[in-house]
């Protein structure tokens, strides 16, 4: 007697549950429709906020000379080894030896914006834009050249 009274209960239950469902379903279907005309009116109607992490970027002067000195401490902080430098020794003219930065290789795909890099920084080389179109079709596509002039 109690296995049909716990059934009828879960099949009430179950009943209940599917015109809440259905009744939410309807009340969303008879709303008015909303379109935002995504790419020609993403900047009047699109908001991005000011601290919004989406790509690195090495910032250079008008010269294309950046502040990189190449010590490694963003790519030594980055914890999925997003960021690859690539450095060689260089003389200058008094004769000293010089890191120079060759190559700054950041993926895109990998980074998880938590921003180490930028505040282990020393010289505020590198710092995130709130640019949020990065979509690509190949993965390959995501690993970008940073210090390129």
């Amino acid at each position: 007697m109690s296995s049909l009274k716990e059934y009828l209960e879960g099949y009430a239950g179950g009943v209940k549950s599917l015109l809440t469902g259905m009744g939410t379903s309807m009340k969303v279907f008879c709303q008015k429709k909303i379109t935002e005309q995504y790419p020609e009116n993403r900047h009047t109607t699109l908001h991005i906020p000011e601290r919004h992490r989406a790509l690195l970027t090495l910032p250079a002067d008008e010269e294309g000379n950046h502040k990189c000195i190449a010590c490694g401490l963003c790519q030594m902080n980055c914890p999925n080894g997003t960021i690859k430098l690539t450095t060689e020794m260089r003389e200058t003219e008094e004769g000293k030896k010089k890191k120079v930065l060759v190559k700054y290789e950041y993926n895109l795909g990998s980074c998880m914006f938590c921003m180490l890099c930028v505040n282990v920084c020393p010289h505020d080389a590198i710092k995130f834009t709130n640019d949020f179109e990065n979509a690509v079709f190949e993965k390959d596509k995501l690993v970008l050249t940073l210090n390129k002039k």
